[in-house]
């Protein structure tokens, strides 16, 4: 067994060793020092950036602790408060001389002297932001994320009473939502329901928050001179390698190379079902996560504890040196991972970044569903993008875009699917499970689609009256773009009320707009990756990690590159994936 180790941050050299944060008072002179200082040639600007970078990692590292906290526990008002603090008081100040900083920087008669690779893919996202920086949005942009928080504390209170065993219990949604895989059809559907109803009790809330956000998102677009939100949001990202069309192709080749294959994956699941329960007539939204051969639900694991020493040894067979897994043995020992579902827990998952230790924070709301290894194995491939960029001396460069982030964790959910059988024993459990993940593919890059549509109608359509879309107007434009990439064999007669907000669900749509697309292409290069790593393990693996350990010093078609992928939308493209995916559901289903 390997010794568990705790890492230590790298020694400052501009703030004190033991320098905390309390008011922006502390923080001024620090900026006020990076901001006066004179810069006499290439070196002391290679030394200002440093220190700029390790500020900022420290203030990085500061809110993500506020917010770990806060998400942990959306009941502790003095959590939230802290949380408040940081984005009312310290990130308007932080947003402000960052962008004097940004213009000190561009402004430096040896800015010509960074030539490197990923000094030049620090300057141009410098350039961008710049550009679109407007001091009159700082005081928006703090409205806007305190309103986004809201989002988390109103799911977060979200429970239903289920029955088990003649017990009745509260639960939240994550938990009741694994009784969808139960074979008892009367019991997925009061589940369904109750999980649905719980939602659309709090839908007039969440669309009032949504209006407001809305609104805010608008107003800055237009204060910065975009036309629209959308428009403003791939500058703010940073998407220098992709343009709104690209993701237009994206969603046409999903709907014509995939969405069949979604419709043929229904039809067999309806077929299956059938087979097993004669009261099943048509496939209704409760029949989509039940096992189609009337086997029970997986169970992966036991416990939190158990998830993390099945996924531990998962990541060991999957990397013989021992490196990925122990990543996740640092964080078990440092205590950054949190991964039980409780009431009072902000809904979701996702790995933190710690910019100062390099040790990443897991966060998720496990119950021991295959849903929830599929999770831990995503964030542990984002933990172990933290690792790999860890040494990394600037910021910038370990701060990687999206769709390389999210190569990251959708490569790992693949690679190792190959090495679950740590998490089961029984081979046919095995197979079940990488069956059912390889479908839940088919449904992933729809789904990414339907969501990418929708932001863009809500951003990128002028609304027919007012200022912003109306309710029925929202309504409308999501049960279209819904109906264009689901199945066609789902049957929602009656439920009508419950289909149009589907979308309230989606975390990413409160909290993090414009954020979802990054999945779709994230998929398909993790695609790739397992098909290099099924054509040679060794091979597949490093370039893996090569690609991961360039951080964001390449543009992304570059680091997509290095892990021998191409960064391609197009139907073509997208049809050869989707029939070696085809191909490995074959193979399973014959076994």
């Amino acid at each position: 067994m390997q010794a568990e180790l705790t890492l230590t941050r790298t020694p400052r050299h501009f703030l004190p060793d033991a320098y905390e944060l309390h008011a922006w008072a502390d923080v001024q002179p620090f900026y006020d020092d990076l901001l006066n200082r004179v810069i006499t040639d290439a070196d002391s600007l290679r030394r200002w950036f440093s220190d700029r970078s390790e500020l900022e990692s420290y203030l990085s590292e500061n809110f993500a602790w506020r917010y770990i906290r806060m998400t942990c526990d959306t009941a502790n008002a003095e959590l939230v408060e802290r949380l408040n603090f940081f984005i009312e008081t310290i990130q308007p100040m932080m947003s402000t001389l960052g962008n004097d900083l940004d213009k000190k920087a561009l402004s430096s008669a040896w800015l010509a002297e960074m030539t490197t690779t990923a000094e030049l893919v620090m300057v141009r996202s410098m350039q961008l932001a710049s550009a679109i920086f407007r001091e009159e949005n700082v005081p928006l942009q703090t409205e806007m994320q305190t309103e986004e928080r809201q989002y988390g504390a109103i799911v977060g209170a979200m429970t239903v009473m289920v029955e088990s065993d003649g017990i009745r219990e509260e639960v939240t949604l994550q938990k009741a939502s694994d009784l969808l895989q139960s074979t008892d059809r009367a019991v997925r559907e009061n589940a369904w329901f109750l999980i649905q109803d719980r939602r659309f009790k709090d839908h007039e809330t969440l669309d009032a928050l949504f209006d407001k956000l809305i609104g805010l998102r608008q107003q800055i677009a237009q204060n910065a001179g975009f036309a629209n939100f959308r428009d403003y949001m791939f500058a703010a990202l940073g998407r220098f390698d992709y343009t709104p069309e690209d993701c237009f192709t994206f969603h046409e080749s999903v709907a014509e190379a995939v969405v069949p294959l979604l419709n043929e994956q229904a039809a067999d699941r309806l077929a299956n079902l059938q087979r097993t329960d004669e009261t099943v007539h048509t496939l209704r939204p409760w029949d989509t996560k039940v096992d189609p051969d009337g086997h029970p639900p997986l169970v992966p694991f036991a416990t939190a504890a158990d998830l993390v020493d099945k996924t531990i040894r998962c990541f060991d067979h999957l990397d013989a040196t021992g490196e990925l897994g122990g990543y996740l043995r640092i964080m078990r020992k440092m205590g950054h991972l949190d991964l039980d579902s409780r009431k009072g827990k902000a809904p979701g998952g996702y790995n933190y970044p710690l910019e100062e230790i390099g040790v990443p924070f897991i966060f998720m709301n496990a119950t021991s569903s295959l849903r929830d290894l599929v999770t831990m194995v995503h964030e542990g491939g984002h933990a172990v993008h933290s690792f790999l960029t860890r040494e990394l001396p600037l910021k910038a460069y370990r701060n990687p875009p999206m769709e390389v982030a999210e190569l990251a964790s959708m490569s790992m959910e693949l690679m190792s699917m190959d090495h679950w059988n740590v998490f089961f024993e029984d081979p046919e459990e095995l197979r079940r499970a990488k069956l059912a993940h390889l479908e839940s593919i088919i449904e992933t890059l729809p789904w990414v689609a339907t969501v990418d549509q929708f932001q863009h109608w809500l951003y990128g359509t002028p609304p027919e009256s007012g200022s912003i879309h109306n309710h029925a107007e929202r309504r409308a434009a999501w049960v279209r773009t819904y109906d264009r990439f689901a199945d066609d064999r789902t049957d929602w007669s009656g439920l009508d009320h419950y289909k149009e907000y589907v979308w309230q669900k989606q975390l990413h749509l409160y909290e993090v707009p414009f954020y979802y697309i990054e999945y779709g292409i994230a998929q398909l290069g993790a695609i790739g990756v397992w098909r290099n790593y099924r054509q040679n393990a060794e091979q597949g693996l490093q370039g893996y990690k090569d690609a991961l350990k360039l951080g964001y010093q390449a543009p992304i078609r570059d680091i997509y590159a290095a892990a021998r992928v191409p960064f391609d939308f197009s139907k073509q493209h997208i049809g050869e994936l989707m029939a070696f995916v085809q191909q490995e559901i074959s193979a399973l289903k014959k076994q």
